[in-house]
């Protein structure tokens, strides 16, 4: 049975992105994460109202920055298949490096982050041995 309060295949959380130039983030997130667009509603100036995207099995909404909503930068984590690869990524893509991905002792995951144009850190990790 569907659940009808929310869409099929969405998670309950999701972190919303209100940016200054929501588009070059959507186009980012793609480059990046290979995220598809889901759903979008512009507003009559042709800004972005409010858009969904899917990075792999979590949605992130994002929407342009105005007056009664301020651009906000988060700190994100994702998991995803290959750290090394999605970093390169982010680095092709103009990102800023904070940290290149590397294993410490103890951690199962292989992590690194960087800083998007808009001022977001994302933390991105592989984990490559089981806990």
């Amino acid at each position: 049975m569907r659940n009808s309060y929310k869409p099929e295949n969405y998670n309950s959380v999701s972190p919303y992105f209100v940016v200054n130039g929501a588009q070059r983030f959507i186009d980012l997130l793609k480059s990046i994460f290979g995220a598809e667009e889901l759903r979008r509603y512009d507003n009559t100036d042709r800004s972005i109202m409010h858009a969904e995207v899917r990075i792999d099995d979590s949605v992130i909404m994002v929407g342009d920055a105005s007056a009664q909503y301020p651009a906000n930068s988060l700190l994100t984590h994702i998991y995803v298949p290959d750290v090394d690869v999605v970093f390169r990524n982010a680095m092709e893509a103009g990102c800023e490096s904070l940290d290149t991905p590397s294993k410490k002792e103890g951690d199962p995951d292989k992590r690194g982050s960087f800083k998007d144009f808009s001022g977001n850190t994302w933390s991105i990790a592989t984990q490559v041995s089981p806990q």
